[in-house]
């Protein structure tokens, strides 16, 4: 929380930190050990979107894009490893680029809005909040299962549950410290974010799932990997800057 605080390019620093390490986990997991040596290569050039969005080079983003697909291609050719997961590597990476480092990067112009500080803060709150009341909920009365496919354990009424909670993390942030937003948009917000946050919580598990993986790290003892803890954050951000950046709710 206190990072919200600290001065635009040292919070830039910092999620780019974050992006290179979520990308070095996201590369393991559908990876494995084969290829390490591009795993890490590939989270730097995928941290290095992160930057782009702080000097305002948004411009740039595809030919960086394409520049990386370039120079990953002619990696592949040097080293493709085994031939018939090379196109499942590849693609891997470039998936990584997007889910982790794009969406992540949405941190970094939000940051720097006039009210980016409150609403970083409202989006922390109003996922803890629907996360917790997701797990409260459905652990206590959810006896439909949401989707059992992809995560067994969640049911529809803890999802419901989680909404609501979001609902209420977003009214608390408003009476707090976010009293320039609406009340009726701070309810939309809270909705959107509810809804959003858990599919992002199921696509990463659909990930995990995919990978055959129970936690997508360990660099969090006893709570999994960094992915674990930015599922639904990596959908919710993108989503706040641009209402954000609308004027939405202010």
């Amino acid at each position: 929380m206190l990072l919200g605080f600290a001065p635009p390019a040292f919070f830039t620093l910092f999620v780019t930190l974050i992006v290179f390490l979520a990308l070095v986990e996201f590369n393991r997991m559908g990876m494995k050990q084969e290829q390490v040596f591009i795993q890490w290569f590939a989270a730097a050039l995928g941290a290095a979107i992160v930057p782009l969005f702080f000097f305002n080079l948004l411009d740039w983003l595809s030919t960086f894009l394409t520049a990386l697909f370039f120079v990953l291609s002619l990696i592949f050719l040097l080293r493709p490893g085994i031939l018939v997961r090379v196109h499942h590597h590849l693609g891997w990476i470039c998936l990584g680029f997007i889910y982790v480092a794009l969406l992540m990067g949405h941190l970094v112009p939000l940051r720097v809005l006039d009210d980016g500080r409150q609403w970083i803060f409202l989006t922390l709150v109003v996922v803890m909040c629907c996360d917790t009341s997701a797990y409260v909920v459905g652990s206590r009365v959810g006896k439909h299962k949401l989707y059992p496919l992809i995560s067994p354990n969640k049911s529809i009424e803890g999802a419901i549950g989680g909404v609501f909670g979001a609902v209420l993390g977003a009214l608390i942030s408003k009476l707090v410290f976010f009293s320039a937003i609406g009340f009726w948009p701070v309810v939309a917000v809270g909705l959107l974010l509810g809804v959003m946050g858990q599919i992002g919580d199921l696509f990463e598990s659909m990930l995990k799932r995919a990978c055959e993986v129970k936690d997508s790290g360990s660099i969090i003892p006893g709570h999994g990997g960094m992915l674990d803890r930015l599922d639904s954050l990596l959908f919710a951000f993108p989503l706040v800057y641009y209402v954000a950046r609308g004027g939405f709710g202010i």
